[in-house]
C-alpha cells in the first residue's frame, strides 16, 4: 500500500514539473509583439505625464547615416528608422532616441552597442550621469535615455507603451 501511494505522489510530481517546465519552454519562445505608430507619435507618448516646466524645448531630428554616432555611439546597428528627441536652444543633458529595427532579434545586439559606445558627455558642457543613461527595447524598438532627471519617468513611459 505504501509503495502505491508513494509510486503515485511521484508521478504527479513529475507531471507537474513536467507542466512547468513545458510552460517556462514555451514562454521563453515567445516573442514581444511590436509596438505600432509612427515614431513621432511614440515620442510624444515617452514625455506623457512630464510638465512642459520641467522638460526643455524639444524638437525632433529624424536620425540618419550622416548623424547615427552623434546620437547612438555607433554606426554598428542596422535599424529601418530612428528619431531623436533633443534640446533645440540650451546646453541642457537632455537626449532620447527612438529606433526601430529591421528585426527584434536584433534588440539584444543594438542595447549592447548602444551601451558600450554612446558618450554621455557628448555635449562637451554638460554631461548625463552613467547611472541616468537608460537602453531598453520592446519588440523591435530600442530606446535610449540620457536624462539626470527625467530619464526614469521617460523609461517607465517607454515600458508602458
Amino acid at each position: 500500500m505504501k509503495n502505491k501511494t508513494f509510486l503515485a505522489i511521484a508521478v504527479i510530481v513529475i507531471l507537474v514539473i513536467a507542466v512547468i517546465v513545458g510552460i517556462n519552454v514555451t514562454s521563453k519562445g515567445e516573442k514581444e509583439e511590436n509596438i505600432e505608430g509612427t515614431l513621432d507619435s511614440l515620442m510624444t507618448r515617452l514625455y506623457e505625464g512630464i510638465p512642459d516646466d520641467q522638460k526643455p524645448y524639444l524638437g525632433n531630428t529624424v536620425v540618419t547615416s550622416e548623424n547615427v554616432e552623434y546620437y547612438l555611439g555607433t554606426t554598428d546597428i542596422e535599424y529601418k528608422e530612428a528619431l531623436a528627441s533633443e534640446p533645440l536652444m540650451s546646453s541642457i543633458a537632455h537626449s532620447v532616441v527612438l529606433v526601430r529595427l529591421n528585426s527584434q532579434e536584433d534588440a539584444e545586439s543594438a542595447k549592447e552597442k548602444i551601451e558600450t559606445n554612446i558618450n554621455p558627455a557628448k555635449w562637451v558642457c554638460v554631461e548625463v550621469d552613467r547611472q541616468n543613461v537608460k537602453v531598453a527595447s520592446r519588440g523591435d524598438l530600442v530606446v535610449l535615455i540620457m536624462d539626470n532627471e527625467l530619464a526614469d519617468k521617460i523609461l517607465e513611459n517607454f515600458n508602458n507603451l
